[in-house]
Formats: C-alpha cells, sequence, structure tokens
C-alpha cells in the first residue's frame, strides 16, 4: 500500500520536538505574564477598596458637612 506521508529520519523527529517544546514553553511564559499582570490589577483594585472602607467615612462626612453648612443649617 502507498504511505501518503513519507517516513521522516530520526534527526527530524528530534529536531521537530524540540521546536514544538519551544513553543510551548514560549506560550507559558506569555501566560505567566498575562496572570501576573491580572493578579496586580486585583491588587490595585482590592489596596483602593481597601482605603475606602477605611477613611471613606470621613470623605463623606466631610460631605455632608458641606452640604449642612451651604443649606445654613450649620
Amino acid at each position: 500500500m502507498n504511505n501518503p506521508e513519507p517516513m521522516q529520519s530520526p534527526e527530524q523527529n528530534i529536531v521537530e520536538q524540540k521546536v514544538r517544546r519551544a513553543v510551548g514553553i514560549n506560550a507559558l511564559r506569555k501566560i505567566g505574564v498575562i496572570v501576573v499582570r491580572e493578579q496586580q490589577a486585583d491588587t490595585d483594585k482590592a489596596n483602593v477598596l481597601r482605603w475606602f472602607a477605611r477613611y471613606g467615612w470621613i470623605v463623606l462626612l466631610g460631605a455632608a458637612l458641606l452640604v449642612a453648612y451651604a443649606m445654613g443649617l450649620i
């Protein structure tokens, strides 16, 4: 029977395997960079929310006092 694929040499198989491995490693590195960026963005958001939880009530109180002063209640 006719084999549509010619037999590859062992050297060719080794080269293809190394190329696939190099491409896979490169893809994993790129994915790692994306994950690190997303983790940093999540950390930044958490820090902002933590700041608002700690000091936001002071800002709201100040705004309420300004509104009360502007309306002549204080």
